[in-house]
């Protein structure tokens, strides 16, 4: 039924967006393949710490479940879900395999598997999204411009080609944002299921990693704020959450037995913070010489938003391009700043269209408590994750400002954007638009692609 509803909502489209969808469509697939083929998530942020995690997890399966140490992994106070289907592969691996080296032989394996699987969730949210995102338009049909801007984003093919929890934090976020609507469509009246979907992917989420907990005190805002319909809304958040406790609450327990806090790290926090680094990292300095020429590292130091920007648009620290690890490898090397630079710049335009329409939707759309509940978890991630960067510094070149992390904060964004702009009652405009979007894809492209050799290391 639900592959019907799909294809419903495709023929829906006019002919011209029907066309435009496919082709947007088949563009992201293939990108997806490509990087697959010529990325190794072994290359990828902290991927030692990641692989250790794994190998850990998977060596007393499936006899019991033991999460690493801190001794056994730099991982070690990150969520087990994201973990679980590497550690499943690598079972399966090293029962199969008659290798005298184990480990070594199937880390490989279970790493492109991980990442065939993390490609296949990022679809599934994408799709789950455009469902939602159907809810919002009078003809129920599919939002291309939602598909579009999450192909501009850059660091998305970064987030699904290395292991990391970020792109289950997607699919979930997806999963938790198509129930609220749907709830939200009863005026809050619920049946047991609808507690019990809820909780999971609550509890799912709160699994993932832990920046999902900066979009959890929304639903606390959204309950002070609403007038009616409060005690159907308090329950049924209530009731879920405690399921979502239940099913997660016992990793976050361990750690606090374990590491004396219920969000462990392995960098102390940084108590004596000063004007000046604080400056430091508010700072634009050197934009005007980088930003648009050659925004790689370390040009930035710790200054979070030029580094954040160039990091969601381009490769600010270079693990698609090879800068500084790789430059006798990869191609493109010696111009790959420029290119980059150029990159940042054409961003400027999406930046600004997508900040605008996202603007505009919120202001059309303060009836919707989902609008108004994506908009609080967008400014709680944001300035949440400020803050936890200046409070876990980890160098000084601001090794944390990663826009990896806030990829949750990046697609909701995206997602509130795209409605008022696929609800845009002019035609001209709205193609204008599209073919805005499809002229900066094309420039844009070469950085959502991994400039490793086929099949390397």
């Amino acid at each position: 039924m639900k592959q019907y509803n799909s294809l419903k909502m495709y023929l829906k489209l006019s002919l011209p967006k029907k066309i435009l969808f496919t082709i947007f469509f088949v563009i992201l697939f293939c990108i997806l393949i490509y990087n697959i083929l010529h990325y190794d998530p072994i290359l990828g942020y902290d991927a030692e710490a990641h692989y250790s995690y794994i190998d850990t997890f998977a060596r007393y399966l499936p006899r019991s479940i033991h999460l690493p140490t801190e001794a056994e992994s730099r991982e070690f106070f990150s969520p087990p879900l994201p973990y679980l289907f590497p550690s499943v592969i690598q079972v399966l691996c090293r029962n199969i395999s008659s290798s005298d080296n184990l480990l070594n032989y199937c880390q490989p394996i279970y790493g492109k598997y991980t990442q065939i699987f993390q490609n296949i969730l990022f679809l599934f949210s994408i799709f789950i999204n455009l469902r939602t995102l159907s809810r919002f338009k009078s003809n129920k049909s599919l939002n291309l411009c939602f598909l579009i801007f999450t192909m501009l984003i850059a660091v998305n093919y970064r987030t699904v080609s290395i292991i990391k929890g970020e792109i289950y934090i997607l699919f979930f976020l997806s999963l938790m944002i198509n129930i609220f609507s749907s709830i939200e469509i009863k005026n809050f009246e619920y049946e047991t299921k609808d507690i019990l979907k809820f909780g999971f992917v609550i509890g799912c989420l709160a699994l993932t990693r832990q920046w999902v907990f900066l979009i959890f005190p929304a639903f606390i805002l959204i309950y002070l704020k609403m007038k009616s319909n409060r005690k159907n809304y308090f329950q049924f958040i209530s009731f879920s959450f405690l399921i979502g406790f239940i099913l997660s609450g016992w990793f976050y327990i361990s750690n606090l037995l374990r590491y004396g806090s219920l969000t462990a790290f392995n960098t102390k926090r940084n108590t004596n913070i000063s004007s000046y680094e604080l400056i430091d990292y508010i700072s634009f300095n050197n934009i005007n010489e980088f930003l648009f020429t050659n925004p790689i590292r370390p040009h930035f130091n710790k200054q979070f938003f030029p580094i954040f920007y160039s990091d969601t648009w381009g490769d600010y620290w270079g693990y698609f391009s090879f800068t500084s690890r790789f430059l006798d490898i990869g191609r493109e090397q010696l111009t790959i700043g420029s290119y980059l630079g150029r990159v940042n710049a054409v961003s400027v335009v999406s930046t600004i269209i997508i900040l605008f329409f996202y603007i505009r939707t919120i202001r059309s759309h303060k009836s919707s408590w989902t609008i108004v509940l994506l908009n609080y978890g967008v400014m709680l991630s944001i300035i949440g994750y400020f803050i936890w960067v200046i409070l876990y510094q980890t160098g000084s070149q601001g090794d944390t400002i990663k826009a990896t992390y806030m990829t949750q904060m990046i697609n909701l964004v995206v997602f509130i954007s795209a409605i008022s702009i696929e609800n845009l009652k002019n035609k001209k405009s709205y193609f204008s638009l599209i073919l805005i979007f499809g002229i900066i894809l094309v420039h844009n492209f070469q950085s959502y692609l991994s400039h490793f050799p086929m099949f390397y290391p």
